[in-house]
């Protein structure tokens, strides 16, 4: 009887905008809580149901898009009407979407992102190898060096350079009306352009990139941050040639100081057509895309954004963020004043931050070895989590940082999966079998299968 008072009640508010549905998609689990009106009941005092609904995230087996199977599974409850798995969702009783998602953290941990090349100025091909030489463990005896994320460089026959430039805190100050090789830029201050670019030869550049099948490409030039022209036509060369994504690091992150705004360029075009290409897929599958349906994403610096403003740059600790916003408004106390520390171990990645009744901001952070200037929370992640595969390695166990992700996932998943640290914790009793979500098998109904655990690491 409730389904039906739900459905009629819907019904009475004109069949529009009255679901609002909230989406954690992490790399191996995706939570989705729907809140409805409902009949004010003991149950429901308030008019509102909350349902909460868990699934793994992907199962190509039963459904394409994790996201959109729990919105759909929400609408069903919420409407009391079925909604096929294979039909377009009906977004007539969809309010809002906003969703939190791990989809940029785990492509950059595990360096699955867009194939990218770097466009800079003659001379500084090797920038980002070289970095800013900062040896944060100066005492290890084995170093590795994270591999950068661009697969070409492109080097423009370009220079600018700053006019007056000197170590003298007070220079005198020059007369620069009469130069015709000298203009002023975006920050005020004087630029002398040394050396502009061969557009023919840029152009021709970028097609053999583009010949290559690279179709993202990152531009970074010294001093582009005050003076960018140059960037902005070689953005639209590459346009013109086809190239899908091109970012600019003057538009992206006007700062001073190459190596990061290089690194945040360059991972914007690692990270960002994987986003796109995520968020077209989510849209595809309801009836009329995303219409007047409000749908934001959160972005690392905790605020949500339109999904037509979500870049991979700002998306970095998506999920994280929202987590660090959780449990800031569940747990702090305004008369206590306790600190909070936040642990989220998800499938793929663990995330630690902490919460003192203010956010706590950074605007220049590396993650997995990737210097990035963007206003993020303040939170450590580590590619470690319990999707993390378990090897037996020269009389170590070893872990990561390869992940098995939702699908196949962990062994104990019954889908064929590999050792996980989730089959470690299974086996020592650390995970409860009668507690853990029933989502597993042919009919998403089945438990954890400790059997296949053990097998395995009898094996190993």
């Amino acid at each position: 009887m409730e389904t039906t008072d739900n459905r009629l009640l819907l019904e009475k508010c004109g069949g529009k905008h009255r679901v609002r549905i909230s989406v954690d998609r992490g790399g191996t689990f995706t939570d989705c809580v729907g809140v409805f009106p409902v009949e004010p009941t003991a149950k429901d005092p308030s008019g509102e149901r909350v349902v909460v609904v868990k699934l793994l995230s992907e199962d190509p087996t039963h459904y394409s898009d994790a996201p959109r199977e729990g919105i759909r599974r929400i609408l069903e409850i919420a409407t009391g009407r079925p909604h096929p798995r294979d039909a377009l969702l009906v977004t007539d009783n969809i309010e809002s979407i906003r969703m939190g998602t791990t989809v940029a953290t785990n492509a950059l941990l595990e360096r699955k992102g867009e194939p990218c090349a770097l466009v800079v100025t003659l001379g500084f091909r090797d920038l980002l190898k070289i970095g800013n030489q900062a040896r944060p463990k100066i005492f290890d005896l084995s170093i590795s060096k994270p591999d950068v994320l661009y697969q070409h460089v492109v080097q423009i026959d370009e220079r600018v350079t700053l006019v007056g430039y000197a170590m003298d805190p007070r220079p005198a100050a020059q007369d620069q009306s009469n130069e015709t090789n000298v203009v002023v830029g975006k920050s005020g201050e004087h630029v002398r352009i040394l050396k502009t670019p061969e557009w023919a030869t840029v152009r021709k550049q970028l097609q053999q990139v583009f010949d290559t099948g690279i179709r993202s490409v990152a531009v970074c030039l010294m001093h582009a941050y005050t003076f960018t022209d140059h960037e902005e036509e070689i953005g639209r060369i590459a346009s013109e040639i086809g190239f899908t994504h091109v970012t600019l690091s003057s538009q992206l992150s006007p700062r001073i100081k190459i190596v990061p705004r290089a690194h945040s360029a360059t991972a914007d075009a690692y990270l960002t057509p994987g986003i796109r290409r995520y968020v077209d897929g989510f849209a595809s599958g309801f009836d009329a895309g995303f219409g007047d349906i409000r749908i934001d994403f959160m972005q690392s610096d905790g605020g949500l954004a339109p999904v037509e403003h979500f870049s991979g740059l700002r998306a970095i600790l998506s999920g994280p963020a929202a987590g660090v916003v959780g449990y800031a408004v569940t747990s702090y106390s305004e008369s206590q004043k306790t600190n909070l520390v936040g642990f989220d171990m998800g499938g793929t990645s663990t995330d630690v931050s902490r919460f003192g009744g203010e956010f706590e901001h950074v605007f220049e952070t590396t993650t997995a070895g990737v210097t990035i200037q963007a206003p993020q929370l303040d939170i450590n992640t580590v590619a470690a989590g319990g999707g993390s595969r378990l090897f037996f390695r020269n009389g170590l166990m070893v872990v990561g940082p390869e992940s098995a992700g939702a699908f196949p996932g962990p062994a104990c998943y019954r889908n064929g999966g590999p050792l996980c640290i989730t089959d470690a914790n299974l086996l020592l009793g650390r995970l409860r079998v009668e507690h853990f979500p029933h989502i597993f098998g042919p009919s998403e109904d089945q438990p954890l299968d400790v059997n296949a655990t053990r097998a395995l690491f009898e094996q190993l």
